[in-house]
């Protein structure tokens, strides 16, 4: 789905992930679920461009609904896989503490595990190599991708700014659509290990030059990132 030139996503309001199309290259932000390999593969095919055009895949973290086809990415096509080094065991292993479930709906969490189980969430493989990155680390991918440090949903947890397409893509550091109440609307994420860690590091898109805020889970933001950041705030 094109949301703007050069700028796409993969998957849908329950599960996202982005994709980045320049003259250069591409750069992926998330990896969705395994299902949207299938995804993918349908939007270079919408925009002309091939497998091999793709030149990273960067991570905002390491839980299973965001790596759904990044080892895939990697063994096929020799794709590296970027996340930050908090989150680097989890990726490649999947171990992480168990966190409250928190607030839900019986039809919104239905939904959410039935559209996992289409997308083939329980095949997610870990990612088995990857390339560590730091905050303030500026990759060097098509769009020139600027890593903010966003601990809190998961220690390693970050934002992906990348100023050639006016984009800061947040993973679950916010989402606009709760996938386990159906709530829609600026929000805390559920499943995050450390809320109120994760509340204050909102304070780092402040900061952040962008029109398109787009997280993981929920519909695209258009607006500031501190607009999001503080209706966040007052929601959680």
């Amino acid at each position: 789905m094109k949301l703007a030139p050069h700028l796409h996503r993969i998957g849908n309001d329950i599960v996202a992930a982005y994709l980045v199309d320049l003259p250069e290259g591409i750069t992926l932000v998330d990896a969705g679920l395994p299902g949207h390999w299938h995804d993918l593969q349908r939007e270079l095919d919408e925009i002309g461009r091939p497998l091999s055009d793709i030149r990273g895949l960067v991570l905002t973290h390491g839980d299973s609904d965001h790596i759904g086809f990044a080892e895939r990415l990697r063994r096929e096509a020799g794709v590296p896989v970027f996340i930050h080094a908090a989150d680097s065991h989890r990726v490649r292993t999947g171990e992480k503490p168990k966190t409250p479930m928190g607030p839900a709906r019986l039809g919104p969490t239905a939904g959410f595990f039935a559209y996992g189980i289409r997308k083939s969430a329980l095949r997610t493989h870990h990612v088995s190599v990857v390339t560590e990155v730091a905050d303030g680390d500026v990759l060097d991918l098509p769009g020139a991708p600027v890593v903010i440090g966003m601990p809190g949903h998961s220690p390693g947890s970050i934002a992906v700014h990348v100023p050639a397409v006016d984009a800061v893509f947040v993973g679950d550091a916010l989402t606009t659509r709760h996938v386990l109440t159906g709530r829609t609307g600026p929000q805390p994420a559920p499943f995050t290990d450390e809320p109120e860690e994760a509340r204050d590091s909102l304070d780092r898109l402040a900061a952040v030059s962008a029109s398109w805020v787009l997280p993981g889970h929920g519909a695209p933001w258009q607006g500031s990132p501190s607009e999001i950041a503080a209706s966040v705030r007052a929601a959680g």
